[in-house]
């Protein structure tokens, strides 16, 4: 049972890219973002609202004109450091790069 919701919760679309770019303190929406190619504006902030709701993301408002959100780790989602760093070195190893196709 711990397994299975340890998985679902860091293997839904996404959100290991997302804590990626957390871990590399890319904490604001826009830098967020722009660290994962091809997610839309509606998942990332779904994304963002779950990490938050599984107590691995904190939201803070930064007081100043116009108002900042940025996102920070918890400790919780910290610790989660090394297992994606041991997924990301697996990968290397394992998963192909895609074939570029011919050249032109």
């Amino acid at each position: 049972m711990r397994f299975h919701t340890a998985i679902e919760m860091i293997g839904t679309r996404w959100t290991g890219a997302i804590l990626r770019a957390l871990f590399t303190d890319q904490c604001r929406y826009a830098q967020i973002k722009a660290a994962v190619p091809g997610v839309s504006d509606t998942m990332l902030a779904q994304r963002l609202r779950e990490l938050q709701r599984d107590g691995l993301v904190e939201r803070h408002v930064v007081p100043v004109t116009p108002v900042q959100v940025e996102y920070r780790l918890t400790p919780k989602g910290r610790d989660l450091e090394p297992v994606l760093d041991a997924i990301i070195a697996w990968s290397h190893t394992w998963i192909p790069l895609p074939d570029p196709g011919p050249a032109s």
